[in-house]
């Protein structure tokens, strides 16, 4: 396992790549009104060339709306006004606020999942503080940075494509998929009671599929690979088209992401995909549900893809392949390689860390362990969570404040550092209020403080604890 800090990462940007951040940070403060100064009221007198000014050149009014929030350069003003029509429509057309920014979008590029759409939508549904709180709620135990910078790859460092991808993502997790107040807050111990109650059969419906995803182990997360990304199987074979409702296999994609996600290590920020295509026949092929994955780790859980090891894939995948390859964006497809043993699994994965039905040296088995009773009982205890969370607002508070005086060229660099430790460690305090019990914690792969286990017998064999069985 590697401990080096990869490119364009906290503790390793380049001084451009550093002033993008300032840029970004700049521009969601803005957006949630963080630090922002109250309007003064306008006079009449001054109301009145302002208004004079709309009517005589309607262009100026615009650009002068946006540039009240977005100050920009004097490089970008012919581009902008260029393409300032387009952008102002589509700001209209979502029911966005007369002052909402508008950003440019230059000829011949396209918006593949209609994001600029979601964010004028989301700045016309919601208010900067609702934008702010679900932002932060998106952190949980990474560096607020690190959130930040993966938007900012995903755009290649493109401040206002970033922008723009951050609150479409945001809102799609909180209005479209609730990915914190129902996926991941109600989790397995939800399901369980569900599926027991017959008076709503489209919920026990939902639980049931959701569950025999699980329990068949069709896909989880196990070990890591040599640079310590968590490995997410997915046994295809497994999955039939049809078994399962199209929302429960939704449901279940976010849930494992976002449980993934709580199992990566700094400076770990991505998984592995091994698709054990062993057995796979084409009653197994189901495209929607590979679409929603692409759309997902494309859309809205950017730079969260590390690689991907398509297993002894048959010759009826190659015509599968050349489909779904056209559906990726290039970067994505570049990820992925094939393997067709151990010895070619290895350029990837340790072979004692390859499970033997992969035809690797651990003997290691999937077997799902159902919630126990009372797990979830921190979840009712709706006082300390609220305490918590009060508390971990002020830390957020204390992180907005020094990256404001950051951006304005103080030296807190330090400070911003510790806070996002203070941060990650609050985190794992709040956890257990807010996130149900999984798989992983009962059977202590996931530790309290947010280390892991993934392979306790090495740990006992060699009669020391290893670097990431510890927070």
């Amino acid at each position: 396992m590697t401990g080096e800090i990869a490119p364009g990462r906290p503790g390793n940007l380049t001084a451009e790549q550093e002033e993008k951040l300032k840029q970004m940070w700049k521009l969601i403060f803005q957006v949630c009104q963080v630090g922002a100064e109250p309007p003064a009221p306008a006079s009449s007198a001054d109301a009145a060339p302002s208004d004079k000014a709309a009517e005589e050149d309607p262009k100026k009014a615009k650009k002068h709306s946006r540039m009240s929030i977005f100050s920009r350069s004097k490089s970008t003003k012919s581009s902008e006004d260029s393409s300032a029509s387009t952008t102002a429509a589509t700001a209209a057309a979502a029911g966005a606020p007369p002052n909402a920014p508008v950003f440019h979008i230059k000829d011949g590029e396209t918006d593949k999942y209609g994001q600029t759409k979601q964010f004028y939508e989301t700045l016309a549904s919601q208010s900067p503080e609702s934008i702010r709180d679900t932002i932060w709620s998106m952190v949980k135990h990474d560096h607020p940075d690190a959130l930040v910078l993966r938007f900012l790859r995903a755009r290649k460092w493109d401040v206002e494509k970033a922008v723009i991808m951050l609150v479409a993502t945001m809102n799609w997790r909180a209005a479209e998929m609730k990915v914190d107040e129902d996926i991941m807050r109600n989790g397995e111990g939800w399901a369980v009671e569900a599926e027991k109650d017959a008076s709503d059969p489209a919920k026990q419906k939902l639980a049931h599929d959701f569950l025999a995803q699980i329990r068949k182990g069709i896909s989880y997360v196990h070990g890591c690979d040599k640079q310590g990304r968590p490995l997410c199987i997915v046994n295809a074979r497994l999955h039939r088209q049809g078994e399962q409702t199209e929302e429960s296999l939704e449901r279940y994609t976010v849930y494992l992401i976002e449980t993934c996600r709580m199992l990566l290590q700094p400076p770990v920020d991505t998984a592995t995909i091994v698709f054990d295509m062993t057995g796979f026949s084409m009653a197994n092929m189901d495209y929607t549900p590979v679409k929603f994955m692409i759309k997902c780790f494309e859309a809205n859980y950017p730079e969260c893809l590390g690689t991907v090891l398509v297993h002894k894939a048959p010759w009826i995948f190659q015509g599968i392949w050349k489909v779904i390859r056209g559906w990726l964006d290039p970067v994505v497809a570049n990820k992925v390689h094939f393997t067709n043993n151990a010895t070619e699994m290895q350029e990837f994965i340790d072979r004692k860390h390859i499970p033997t039905a992969l035809e690797g040296d651990e003997n290691w088995t999937y077997q799902y362990v159902e919630p126990v009773s009372g797990e979830n009982d921190k979840l009712k205890d709706v006082g300390t969570r609220d305490t918590l969370l009060a508390a971990r607002a002020k830390l957020y508070q204390e992180y907005e404040d020094a990256t404001l005086a950051w951006i304005k060229g103080d030296d807190v660099k330090a400070k911003r550092e510790e806070i996002a430790g203070r941060l990650r460690d609050d985190y794992w305090k709040v956890d257990p209020y807010v996130r149900s019990r999984s798989f992983y914690d009962r059977t202590g792969v996931l530790l309290p403080n947010g280390g892991l286990n993934w392979y306790p017998d090495e740990t006992k064999a060699n009669g020391e604890t290893k670097a990431e069985d510890v927070d």
